[in-house]
């Protein structure tokens, strides 16, 4: 039986356009023998706006629901996600060749890394890509590190929750994407890196897309008092699971 990759995307109308070179980017990855990628794409929403956009592919889950945010489409993705990893892969992102491999490599090798994540470029609307300073250097980065530089850096993490791949059994027993109106993606990587090692690829694993229509680049995300709000939250619950002393993985794996 072969082993599998599961890629969760959650998209909404305005999104749906992407779709075909966020597929593109899936076709040109390369996996080790005996695994194989599946993509679960989750409307966030139940319209008849996004379905034209699916690829079809048995390779591809496509479903709908309740509107309610993309932490939520994404974690109801995972009643459709049947693999040992997740993958998250935006709708209006893409990944760079190799990246799936270079993920599984670092989760596969090291029984302690619970997830990964790599360096990401923006991708402007004129087909130009710009990076960021902060990357980490290559390799495992330890509990608390992440909350460490978050907090010390504007909440701002030093990798991005948008390359974000990990064990599915540390993402359920963490309940998924927080319940937060924006930044439930850093709210989970908080939470992961409270309770695990992870690890950290310095080559291109994802082109993230600026546009207009994205959730980031709406007046409500920057709400000075919701921001704060988001944050607290986030960091409050990094810290209890910390203060719990819950390690993955378990002292008897």
């Amino acid at each position: 039986m072969r082993r599998r990759v599961i890629i969760v995307t959650a998209v909404h109308a305005p999104s749906a356009p992407f779709l075909p070179e966020a597929y593109k980017s899936l076709r040109e990855q390369d996996l080790p023998q005996g695994w194989e990628w599946h993509w679960v794409v989750q409307e966030d929403g139940d319209t008849d706006e996004v379905a034209p956009y699916v690829p079809d592919d048995a390779r591809v889950t496509f479903r709908q629901g309740r509107a309610g945010g993309p932490g939520v489409a994404r974690t109801i993705a995972l009643a459709h996600a049947e693999g040992e990893y997740i993958k998250v892969l935006d709708a209006d992102d893409q990944l760079t060749p190799g990246t799936l491999a270079r993920d599984l490599a670092a989760l596969e090798g090291d029984r302690s890394i619970g997830w990964a994540t790599s360096r990401v470029l923006d991708l402007l609307p004129d087909g130009s890509t710009a990076g960021f300073p902060g990357d980490p250097e290559a390799g495992p980065i330890e509990r608390g590190a992440v909350l460490d530089f978050w907090k010390a850096n504007d909440f701002r993490a030093q990798v991005h929750p948008a390359s974000l791949f990990v064990r599915r059994d540390l993402l359920l027993a963490l309940g998924g994407w927080m319940a937060l109106p924006a930044s439930e993606d850093t709210g989970l990587l908080l939470a992961l890196n409270a309770t695990a090692r992870g690890w950290f690829s310095s080559e291109i694993g994802l082109l993230y897309r600026k546009w207009p229509g994205q959730a980031t680049s709406q007046p409500s995300h920057t709400d000075s008092a919701e921001r704060h709000a988001r944050m607290a939250v986030a960091e409050a619950r990094a810290r209890e699971l910390a203060h719990l002393d819950w390690r993955y993985p378990r002292a008897d794996d």
